[in-house]
């Protein structure tokens, strides 16, 4: 595993941590910050696996408009921004093994393993499959997923090796979900998350835009985090 620090202002110094072909960021709560929460936040991508029209650059560090990890960051947050590649291990053949590998790496920042509470995942896109993944064997105080699929079908074959079962686990913690009016709406029709009252259903027209920052500072104050 690669240790890096980049030096730069004190709210942007980080370290990233290589393991096999995936990425992990943490973002330190700003020195500015009115407190420093204790719940680590885990923010999940894996845009270079999906097809476009399943990403956002939420996350992306390149947006004009910043993201979230730093919006939050500013908030006294602890951010883990983990960017997932596909992993080089040829044994990996089905996409049962592929989600077990990828959520076992996401338990691997010691910001996460040390920690006393479980943390609060987020997820985009295809690594919303991921993120339910972790969820289903390891604690978490709330999940918050944007732009998820409506069903795991959608990303085999063209992403997934193999078909991939639906999650069955109950729907009875803290869920938010975040999408675009036309993609609610196939939520809504088609997925389960649309069938528990513990789901929020937060739907903005702009996924990086400061209402999307907004709604989710208010779901995490609620949580209570």
């Amino acid at each position: 595993m690669q240790h890096l620090l980049r030096r730069s202002s004190p709210l942007r110094a980080h370290a990233s941590l290589s393991r096999f072909a995936s990425t992990f960021t943490v973002k330190r709560p700003s020195p500015s910050a009115t407190r420093e929460v204790p719940t680590p936040l885990v923010f999940c991508s894996a845009g270079e696996w999906a097809p476009q029209a399943h990403t956002t650059n939420l996350y992306d560090p390149s947006s004009d408009f910043p993201h979230t990890p730093l919006f939050l960051a500013e908030k006294g947050f602890t951010c883990i921004e983990t960017s997932f590649t596909r992993p080089p291990e040829p044994g990996i053949t089905t996409s049962d093994e592929l989600m077990a590998h990828c959520s076992q790496v996401e338990n691997e920042p010691a910001d996460v393993r040390l920690s006393p509470f479980p943390p609060v995942i987020f997820a985009s896109g295809f690594a919303s499959l991921i993120a339910q993944t972790y969820i289903s064997s390891n604690p978490a105080q709330g999940l918050f997923l944007i732009s998820p699929p409506p069903s795991n079908a959608s990303f085999y074959p063209d992403t997934l090796p193999t078909p991939l079962a639906e999650f069955n686990y109950e729907l009875q913690f803290p869920l938010a979900l975040m999408a675009q009016p036309k993609e609610m709406a196939v939520l809504r029709a088609q997925s389960r998350f649309s069938q528990s009252a513990w789901v929020d259903l937060i739907e903005v027209e702009d996924l990086e835009g400061s209402q999307a920052l907004k709604n989710v500072e208010q779901w995490l104050d609620e949580l209570g985090v």
